[in-house]
């Protein structure tokens, strides 16, 4: 190790991922025409259940399956969600619940592509004393920092966080 990484005693690594898409849509004449052909696709990775997709509803998709709009959005809010967890162990919050309910907003821009222009991220947390409320909202901070996917997007991942404290039973 060198530099920055080595003083804080911080392993780098390279992590690489692999999956499998196989388009499953064709109808028989393949893509002779643009109404002619499914947009379904199977996603799969190596021990995992395999993924069910398509395109978006209006771009002639099965509305049944996840398109990529919709992983994308799953992406960061279980990106987000997964490094607040680690953020809350490390600032000694205990998290009992958490709920995102995560927004995304696409425009298309008239030439046939588009992009995504902004993610709402909406958790609703629940903590298990009320002395953790402040660190469990600083701690969204800190997650926003180390989320991988949100650090590798062009458009603002935002979080509109509520924290409520766990309810004692008496």
């Amino acid at each position: 190790m060198t530099g920055e990484a080595a003083t804080l005693g911080i392993m780098l690594g390279e992590h690489r991922y692999a999956l499998t898409a196989t388009w499953t849509g064709n109808r028989g004449t393949g893509t002779s025409g643009y109404r002619d052909y499914a947009r379904d696709v199977t996603i799969e990775v190596e021990g995992k259940p395999r993924l069910l997709a398509s395109a978006d509803k209006p771009f002639r998709g099965d509305a049944s399956r996840w398109n990529p709009e919709d992983m994308l959005l799953a992406a960061l809010s279980e990106c987000h969600l997964l490094s607040y967890l680690h953020a809350c162990v490390q600032a000694g919050v205990v998290v009992t619940s958490y709920v995102d309910d995560a927004t995304g907003v696409m425009r298309e821009d008239g030439r046939g592509g588009g992009r995504f222009v902004e993610v709402v991220l909406r958790p609703r947390v629940t903590v298990a004393e009320a002395s953790m409320v402040e660190a469990a909202e600083a701690a969204h901070a800190t997650a926003s920092g180390w989320c991988f996917i949100a650090a590798s997007v062009n458009f603002p991942v935002r979080h509109d966080a509520v924290v409520t404290v766990a309810e004692t039973v008496d």
